[in-house]
C-alpha cells in the first residue's frame, strides 16, 4: 500500500490546474463569456496528453494529500423521513387475549398517531427526520443496531427511495440533486459481492473501466487506469486470480470487498454510498477495506458508508458519525467528541473500552427501557442547537456545483464527458459510451464467461446428443406404411417438444446475472437494450450449434424425406424452435425471480403448449373456447412446418391398396381376405382398386391432421418472430422490474 501512495505523490496535478487555467482564459476570449463544464471537460484529455504525452496513466491523482483542496463538495441531507405501510397483526377480542399480551401492542399502536392508516395495516417510520452532511475528503459513517435504519439511510442518500416516499431534501453545495447528475458523479456498493466468479480481478476492473469511462480515452489509457486502481486497492498480488464461487477457488473475502469497491470507483466518483462493506469481513479484512475507503476520501471524494460494529481501528479511519436508534438520529458529529456527549448524558464512556461498542450497547438498553430512546433523542437535538452555536468553523463551500466540478478536474479526476450545455442537467451524458460500444464489450464478457465454464455448454450439447441419439434408435428407419406415418407424427411431436425443454437450462443463466445487471444498470454502466440484444447475440452460436448436431443425429436415420433441401430446411425449423424457446425462457427469468418457480412454470406452460399443438387432438376438434390457446402454442408452427416438410411431395404415397384396413378391426384379417374384400369394393364403387392403387397421399395426411392454413415457410417465420416477440418483453421486463428502488 505504501508505494501505491509513493507512486501517486509526483502527479502532474499542478500542472493541469495551470493548463486548465490557460484553456479557461483561452475559451473566454473566444466566446466572450466563461466556459461552461462542457467545454473544460471536452479539453481534459488533450491536457493530460501535453502534461504527459499518450503513455502516461489516467488519473494519476488517486491518492494526493499534499495538495489542498479549496472548494469541496458538501452533501447535506435535512429532515429526511421515510414511511411505508406493513400489514397489522390480526388479533383476537380482548376477553381471549392474555393479559399483557397483544393488548399493550394495540395501546401503543393505537398511541402513534403513524399508525392509524387502516384496520388492516399500520404505518411504520423507517427514518424520523434525518439531517446530517458529508465532506469531501472524509469518511461518514452511519451505525446502529440491526433494524436501526443504517441502509435505508444510505439508499435515501443514493436516490435508492422513490421520490414520493422520501420526505426532506439533499443537496450538493447548496443544489438539488438531479437524479442523472447523481447516477454519473456517484457510486453505490451493495452488501454482496456481486461479481461474475469466472473473471480476474484485472478482468472485472477492465470490464468496469470499459462501461463507465469516457469515450475519449485511449483502451491504453483505460489498462493505466486499471492498474492504478488495483494498487490503490492492494490486489496487486490478486490481479490475475479468478473472483471463484463455491464451485472454484478464488480471491480471498477481503479482496473481494475491495474489487467490488473498485468496479464502482473506477470512474472515479465524488460521491460513494457503500451498504455495510465490513460486513462478513475478519477485523484485519475490514481495516484494510476501511483504510481503502480513507484513500478514495482523501483523494477528494466523499464516503458515506454504514457499517455495524466498528472496530477500534477502524474507529480511527472515520471522520463523521451518525448513531441511529429505530429510525432516529441519537448522535451526530466527530468520534472525538463521542466520549464527552456520552459524559454530558450521564453516562460516561470508561477508558479502555471500544467508544462505539459502549455507544451501541448503551443504545440498545435504553431501547429495551419503558421510555425508550426518547431522551437520547431529545439530549441529542439540544447538544446539536448548543454545538451549533459555538462551533465557529468557517463555511468552505461557496462555489456552485457547476464550478466545484471544474475544480475537480482540474485536480484529475475522471468525471464522464460532457456536452456545452450550461444546464445542470445535461452537464453529463447519461451514458459514458455509444450504443455499439456496450454490446461489443458486454458480448465480450458472456463469451469470456461461457469459454471459462465450457461443461455448461457441454452438458446442453451432450443432453441434445443423447436425446437425438435415443429418438433416432427408437424411430430408426420408419416405413411408409400407415404405421410408419402415426411414428413420424410422434416422432415429429416428440421432437419439436424436446428442443423447448431442453431451453429450458437458460433460465438460471440471467437469474444468477439479475443482481449484477441491476447494480450495473442503476448507475447508468450500460443501457438496458445493448444488454438484451447482446445477450440475443451471444447465445446465436450455441443454438446453431445444437439445432445442427440434432438435425445431423435424427434426420437421415429416421428416414425423414426431402433429401439434402429437406434436410436444410428441418435444420431452420430446428434453429427456430431453439431461438423461441430460448428467447420464452429468457423472457420468464426477467419476470421471475426464482430458479425454482421458474422451472416449474417452464415445464407446465411448455406441456400446455404441446398440448394444444395439434397431436393429441387436431385443430378442428379442439373446443372453441380453448382454440385461443393453439395458435399461443410455440410447438404448433415448428410441429406443422416439419409435417409439411415431410408429406408435402404429391407423388409419395402412404396407404396402398390393402394396408386400408390396417388401423381398423379387418387389420387382422389375412391378406387374400383383405384381396377379396378390395375387389368387392371396387365393384361396389365403379372403380379399379388394386393393391398397388394409392389410396392416401402426403397431402391427405396434412388434410387428415388439419394442417392446411400456413405453409411451411410462414411457420418458420412465425416462429423466428416468436423468438423476436420474447426477447422485446424481455427487455420490457428489464426496463420495469429492475428499477432497483424502494416504493
Amino acid at each position: 500500500m505504501s508505494s501505491d501512495n509513493n507512486h501517486h505523490r509526483n502527479s502532474p496535478s499542478q500542472y493541469f490546474q495551470h493548463s486548465l487555467e490557460l484553456i479557461a482564459g483561452e475559451l473566454s476570449t473566444a466566446t466572450g463569456a466563461s466556459p461552461t463544464l462542457g467545454q473544460l471537460l471536452k479539453h481534459v484529455g488533450d491536457t493530460r496528453k501535453e502534461a504527459t504525452g499518450d503513455e502516461t496513466p489516467v488519473h494519476e491523482v488517486l491518492v494526493d494529500v499534499t495538495e489542498p483542496r479549496p472548494i469541496p463538495f458538501v452533501l447535506s441531507f435535512n429532515n429526511l423521513t421515510y414511511s411505508v405501510k406493513v400489514p397489522r397483526k390480526m388479533t383476537l377480542p380482548g376477553f381471549f387475549r392474555r393479559r399483557g399480551g397483544s393488548a399493550a401492542a394495540d395501546a401503543a399502536i393505537v398511541d402513534n398517531p403513524l399508525a392509524r392508516d387502516s384496520y388492516f395495516t399500520r404505518t411504520k417510520t423507517l427514518l424520523n427526520d434525518i439531517s446530517g452532511e458529508a465532506r469531501d475528503g472524509e469518511i461518514l459513517a452511519v451505525l446502529g443496531a440491526s433494524g436501526s435504519g443504517k441502509s435505508t439511510l444510505i439508499d435515501a442518500l443514493a436516490n435508492r427511495i422513490a421520490k414520493g416516499s422520501l420526505k426532506g431534501n439533499i443537496t450538493l453545495n447548496g443544489e438539488a440533486l438531479e437524479s442523472r447528475m447523481l447516477k454519473v458523479i456517484s457510486a453505490y456498493v451493495m452488501q454482496d459481492d456481486l461479481l461474475f466468479p469466472m473473471l480476474t480481478v484485472e478482468e472485472t476492473l477492465m470490464f468496469a473501466a470499459e462501461f463507465r469511462l469516457p469515450r475519449t480515452l485511449s483502451k491504453s489509457k483505460k489498462k493505466m487506469r486499471v492498474q492504478a486502481l488495483i494498487d490503490q486497492l492492494g490486489l496487486r498480488n490478486a490481479a490475475k486470480t479468478v473472483i471463484g464461487d463455491e464451485g472454484h477457488r478464488g480471491v480471498s473475502g477481503g479482496e473481494r470487498r475491495r474489487v467490488s469497491i473498485g468496479i464502482d470507483i473506477i470512474h472515479d466518483p465524488i460521491i460513494l454510498f457503500l451498504d455495510e462493506p465490513t460486513s462478513g469481513l475478519d477485523s484485519t479484512s475490514a481495516f484494510m477495506v476501511v483504510k481503502v475507503l480513507q484513500r478514495i476520501a482523501q483523494s477528494g471524494s466523499s464516503v458515506v458508508m454504514s457499517v455495524h460494529q466498528p472496530s477500534y481501528r477502524i474507529l480511527g479511519l472515520l471522520d463523521r458519525l451518525i448513531f441511529l436508534s429505530r429510525g432516529q438520529t441519537v448522535y451526530s458529529g466527530s468520534p472525538k467528541t463521542l466520549p464527552l456527549y456520552f459524559s454530558e448524558f450521564g453516562y460516561p464512556i470508561p477508558e479502555n473500552e471500544n467508544k462505539t461498542e459502549f455507544a451501541l450497547d448503551l443504545i440498545r438498553e435504553l431501547e429495551g427501557s419503558p421510555g425508550g430512546t426518547k431522551s437520547l433523542v431529545e439530549f441529542n437535538k439540544s447538544w446539536q442547537r448548543m454545538k451549533h452555536t459555538r462551533d465557529t468553523e468557517p463555511d468552505r463551500v461557496g462555489l456552485s456545483l457547476k464550478e466545484a466540478i471544474s475544480a475537480s478536474i482540474s485536480r484529475g479526476k475522471l468525471v464522464p464527458g460532457a456536452t456545452n450545455d450550461v444546464n445542470s442537467t445535461s452537464m453529463v451524458p447519461t451514458f459514458a459510451n455509444p450504443f455499439w460500444k456496450e454490446m461489443v464489450v458486454l458480448s465480450n464478457r458472456s463469451i469470456l464467461n461461457l469459454r471459462r465454464m465450457p461443461e455448461l455448454f457441454g452438458i446442453r450439447l451432450a443432453a441434445v446428443l443423447v436425446t437425438g441419439f435415443i429418438l433416432a434408435t427408437v424411430f430408426w428407419q420408419l416405413d411408409n406404411s400407415p404405421k410408419g406415418v402415426q411414428e413420424r407424427l410422434g416422432f415429429f411431436a416428440f421432437a419439436m417438444s424436446t428442443t423447448y425443454y431442453t431451453c429450458a437450462d437458460a433460465l438460471p443463466v440471467f437469474l444468477q446475472e439479475r443482481y449484477i445487471f441491476m447494480r450495473e444498470t442503476a448507475y447508468n454502466a450500460y443501457r438496458r437494450l445493448s444488454y438484451v440484444i447482446s445477450n440475443a447475440l451471444v447465445t446465436l452460436p450455441g443454438l446453431i450449434l445444437l439445432s445442427f448436431a440434432f438435425s445431423m443425429t435424427t434426420f437421415w436415420a429416421v428416414g425423414l424425406d426431402g433429401g439434402l433441401s429437406g434436410f436444410l430446411f428441418y435444420f431452420l425449423i430446428m434453429f427456430a424452435s431453439f431461438w423461441s424457446g430460448s428467447s420464452f425462457v429468457t423472457f420468464l427469468s426477467g419476470v421471475v425471480p426464482h430458479v425454482m418457480l421458474g422451472y416449474t412454470i417452464v415445464v407446465a406452460v411448455l406441456a400446455y403448449f404441446l398440448l394444444f399443438s395439434g397431436f393429441f387432438i387436431n385443430r378442428d376438434r379442439i373446443p372453441g373456447y380453448w382454440i385461443w390457446f393453439h395458435y399461443l402454442s410455440l410447438v404448433k408452427y415448428p410441429y406443422e412446418a416439419v409435417l409439411q416438410n415431410e408429406f408435402e411431395n404429391p407423388a409419395k404415397c402412404f396407404v396402398r391398396g390393402i394396408q386400408i384396413f390396417d388401423n381398423s378391426p379387418l387389420g387382422a384379417v389375412p391378406p387374400a381376405m383383405k384381396v377379396r374384400l378390395l375387389q368387392s369394393l371396387s365393384n361396389t364403387l365403379g372403380m379399379r382398386i388394386t393393391s398397388s392403387t394409392c389410396m392416401t397421399t402426403g397431402l391427405d395426411i396434412l388434410k387428415q391432421e388439419g394442417i392446411t392454413d400456413l405453409s411451411k415457410w410462414n411457420c418458420l417465420l412465425i416462429t423466428v418472430a416468436w423468438g423476436f416477440l420474447f426477447r422485446i418483453l424481455f427487455y420490457f421486463s428489464l426496463l420495469l422490474g429492475s428499477k432497483n428502488k424502494r416504493s
